[in-house]
């Protein structure tokens, strides 16, 4: 179960791998199939339930793309 939730705007990302090389969980890659709207592969998430919520990667984000959402984010 995932003790974090990343949201990524995609379109703010370029692709310059910072993210991908702190995560230690390495669930984080290049999407080469999607260029988002500035022509840039941006970054995916290749399994957002092994999440570990350590926020590395959006403490290393130049761009500040990354936000991470702790917790339970199922109140339902």
């Amino acid at each position: 179960m995932a003790r974090g939730v990343l949201i990524i705007d995609r379109n703010r990302c370029k692709g310059c791998e910072l993210c991908i090389s702190v995560c230690p969980v390495k669930i984080l890659s290049l999407d080469y199939e999607n260029a988002n709207i500035k022509g840039y592969q941006p970054m995916k998430i290749l399994s957002p339930e092994k999440c570990i919520g350590c926020c590395n990667c959006a403490v290393i984000c130049p761009d500040q793309v990354i936000e991470i959402m702790k917790g339970d984010t199922n109140h339902g």
